[in-house]
C-alpha cells in the first residue's frame, strides 16, 4: 500500500471521538535561576536558568468516562445562568490531565457549584478533603488560585475545583457552610497565601503568629533575611549564605 492510500484501519480511526489534547500548554510564568531567587552571586551557572511554567490548557469533549457525566450535570444545573450571563456559566474551563479532571469555577459562583456537587443525586461529592493555594505572580489578574479536592463516596469519584482571584482583590467565598472540613484548610491557605475567604467563621492565621507580616508561600516572599521573632535569630538572604573564592 502506498503512502497516499488509506486502509480500513485509517477509516475506523476517523470515526473515533476526539480526545482531550493535554499537550496544548499555557505558560503562566517564567522562573529564573534554580529556585527563582535573584542576585545570589551564583557562579555555578544555575543562576542563568530560565524555565517556563506551563499548565495544561482547556480540554475538549469528550473528556472520557464519568468525567462527561459530571460535566453534563454541572452544565445542566446552571444552563439558565449560561444563557443569561454575558460571561457564560460558572464553569470557566475544564482541564483533564493524567486522568484527573479540574473544573475552573468563577469565584462568585463557587458556593452554588459546591452545593450542587454535594446535593445532586448523580454527583454526591459529599466530602472536601482539602483546600490549598497556589501563587502565580506573572498571571496578571489571576495571581492567586484556591484548589478544592472533592470526593464522592457514593460514586467513588474524585474531582478538583480551582478558583482564581487577583492580588489586588484576594477574596473568594468560603465553602465552610457547605463543607465544614474546609474550616482549617481555608485558614491555612489564608495564612500562607493571603487569600481572604469571605464568610469564614473565624479567619485567623493557623501556623504563623497573628502579627506576622506577609504570606510565606507566595513566590514573591523573600527566601531569607526574615527575623525569626520567637527565637531571636535571622535567616540570611541567599546571597549571604555562601561565599565564592
Amino acid at each position: 500500500m502506498s503512502e497516499n492510500e488509506s486502509g480500513p484501519a485509517d477509516e475506523a480511526r476517523e470515526d473515533l471521538p476526539a480526545t482531550p489534547d493535554s499537550t496544548q500548554l499555557e505558560v503562566v510564568e517564567v522562573r529564573e535561576g534554580m529556585f527563582g531567587a535573584e542576585g545570589t552571586g551564583d557562579t555555578s551557572g544555575y543562576g542563568r536558568l530560565r524555565r517556563p511554567v506551563a499548565m495544561p490548557g482547556p480540554s475538549r469533549r469528550p473528556y472520557g468516562g464519568w468525567h462527561d457525566d459530571v460535566a453534563d450535570r454541572l452544565e445542566a444545573g446552571f444552563s439558565d445562568v449560561a444563557t443569561s450571563s454575558p460571561e457564560g456559566g460558572p464553569i470557566e474551563k475544564v482541564v483533564v490531565d493524567r486522568g484527573e479532571i479540574t473544573f475552573y469555577i468563577r469565584r462568585h459562583h463557587l458556593l452554588e457549584v459546591a452545593k450542587l456537587l454535594r446535593d445532586d443525586a448523580g454527583l454526591r461529592f459529599e466530602f472536601c478533603s482539602g483546600v490549598s493555594g497556589v501563587h502565580y505572580p506573572d498571571e496578571e489578574g489571576r495571581e492567586l488560585h484556591a484548589v478544592y479536592h472533592l470526593l464522592s463516596m457514593t460514586h467513588n469519584r474524585r474531582i478538583r475545583l480551582e478558583v482564581t482571584a487577583p492580588d489586588d482583590d484576594p477574596h473568594i467565598p468560603s465553602v465552610v457552610a457547605v463543607y465544614p472540613t474546609a474550616d482549617w484548610h481555608e485558614r491555612e491557605t489564608y495564612d500562607f497565601f493571603g487569600i481572604v475567604f469571605d464568610g469564614h467563621p473565624a479567619l485567623t492565621r493557623i501556623q504563623m503568629p497573628d502579627d506576622w507580616p506577609g504570606h510565606p508561600q507566595r513566590k514573591d516572599y523573600p527566601l531569607g533575611g526574615i527575623p525569626v521573632e520567637y527565637k531571636g535569630a535571622t535567616i540570611p538572604p541567599p546571597d549571604e549564605r555562601r561565599s565564592y573564592a
